[in-house]
């Protein structure tokens, strides 16, 4: 048996109990997205501004023959975030309560928050890039959060493979763990593909070092402040960031044993 912790935490829902989803909690999920979500953090909330991004289909962008995947016909739908409404469920809703009061004490504005999506039981919240470090020093210092482990650091570009317009398509997204608690949080920020800049969350976090100079190598995402932000997989002088969708598929033809294997989007397809 757990010994308990002396906190408030002790009587509160386990974690994978049941919570409510951004997809069927408040009002209908069309409501719900035009109205941006209600009093998210008990203040006033901004418009969302998290948009939808293109339905996606086939594999690795490409188009017409040379798909070797399999994946040609796949198709998924659009990413579009719904913003939850309360009663989140489960301990949603006392953390809400409790990172309102913690951005209170610090002056931290509310609308640092831009959204707050819970799905899957699990919650993420959609945080300012200039606000980003003040955020998560709130999340680790607060004694009722203690969000101790920042365990990765990722990218992530919803760019439209066809070149359309998405709204701020590139995101970066912080997992954080609260040993004290046993909770889980996901942090996320969107930006433009003109202003790929971030706060740096080293400081607060020292494992989110090599993590960060990973999302800068793969994305192009600037972390201002960040101690030594260099290319960590590629050479020095590699041109370009692999996992942007505007970088090129392949292109580099591979010798192997007296053959030549074309680059990716140049092989023939099989179905």
């Amino acid at each position: 048996m757990t010994e308990p912790s002396g906190t408030s935490k002790d009587d509160a829902e386990p974690t994978g109990g049941e919570h409510s989803s951004s997809e069927v909690s408040g009002a209908a999920l069309e409501q719900q997205r035009a109205r941006g979500g209600e009093d998210a953090l008990a203040g006033v909330r901004p418009a969302a501004r998290i948009t939808e991004t293109r339905t996606r289909s086939g594999m690795f962008g490409v188009r017409g023959s040379g798909d070797t995947s399999g994946y040609g016909g796949l198709r998924l739908p659009g990413h579009a975030p719904a913003p939850a409404e309360r009663p989140f469920g489960g301990w949603f809703d006392e953390f809400a309560d409790e990172l309102g009061a913690a951005l209170d004490e610090r002056s931290i504005p509310r609308d640092a928050i831009e959204q707050v999506t819970i799905d899957r039981d699990e919650m993420t919240l959609y945080v300012q890039p200039a606000k980003l470090n003040a955020v998560a020093r709130t999340m680790r210092d607060d004694p009722a959060l203690r969000f101790e482990f920042c365990s990765s650091v990722s990218g992530v570009d919803y760019s439209a493979p066809d070149g359309s317009p998405v709204d701020r398509p590139l995101h970066v997204t912080y997992h954080l763990l609260s040993m004290t608690y046993r909770r889980r949080i996901r942090l996320e920020v969107a930006m433009d593909i003109e202003n790929l800049h971030v706060d740096s969350v080293v400081d607060v976090y020292p494992t989110a070092d090599w993590h960060e100079r990973e999302t800068w190598d793969m994305f192009g995402v600037v972390f201002d402040g960040h101690p030594a932000l260099t290319r960590i997989l590629m050479p020095d002088d590699w041109d370009g960031h692999p996992q942007r969708k505007s970088y090129p598929l392949g292109g580099i033809p591979v010798e192997y044993k007296g053959a030549e294997i074309p680059p990716p989007d140049e092989r023939r397809a099989y179905s």
